[in-house]
């Protein structure tokens, strides 16, 4: 009973979570300075958001496909937060939220392929899905409005100080975020792979 209640609570705070994330994530269009900066990080946690639970979610239930499940639930609810942003006039594309269901197939396919072998989900599976994300993130940042004019169109007369550009980072990242938020995303989601799995076994 206990085991079944943290679960589920489980499942709801990292997609609910996950879905703060993304909402934020989607800032970075607005700041042109800072955006592959923003865009690697973000990247980053989302890829490691939808790893640890979809991991988790999938060897709960030894089911392959429950990954993209959980991911769908990332995706609905992010739909719901997108929603209400919109109507309060917030410049969202709901085009951008399907980006986890790719890579959460690839984690699916891992575990189905190899046979339900945990060790192989965490290996492959986590670095498809690291590698996946911020490739499948560029096509959301294609796919949005414009920045310099969205950014005209919604002005923001104020920044929080944390979202506050400090200088133009030109370059800062070899032009390549996309390269690099693979790369450490290949290696962190594995770590946070086998964190989903270790939860099953309190």
């Amino acid at each position: 009973w206990l085991r079944r209640c943290t679960h589920y609570l489980f499942i709801v705070v990292v997609a609910v979570n996950s879905t703060l994330l993304t909402i934020n994530a989607g800032d970075y269009i607005f700041y042109t300075d800072w955006a592959w900066t923003s865009f690697v990080v973000f990247s980053i946690s989302q890829t490691l958001m939808l790893v640890v639970g979809a991991t988790y979610y999938l060897t709960f239930t030894g089911v392959p496909g429950t990954a993209t499940y959980y991911a769908l639930i990332m995706t609905v609810y992010t739909w719901i937060a997108k929603g209400a942003w919109f109507a309060l006039g917030y410049p969202y594309d709901f085009i951008v939220t399907p980006v986890w269901l790719p890579s959460a197939m690839l984690l699916d396919l891992a575990y189905w392929a190899t046979k339900k072998n945990k060790h192989s989900l965490i290996l492959f599976g986590g670095v498809l899905c690291g590698m996946s994300l911020p490739l499948f993130n560029m096509v959301n940042l294609i796919t949005v409005a414009d920045p310099l004019e969205t950014a005209f169109k919604y002005p923001r007369p104020t920044l929080p100080p944390y979202m506050t550009p400090i200088e133009p980072q030109v370059g800062k990242f070899y032009n390549s975020p996309v390269a690099l938020g693979a790369g450490a995303g290949a290696v962190l989601a594995c770590t946070f792979a086998a964190l989903g799995c270790k939860l099953n076994t309190w």
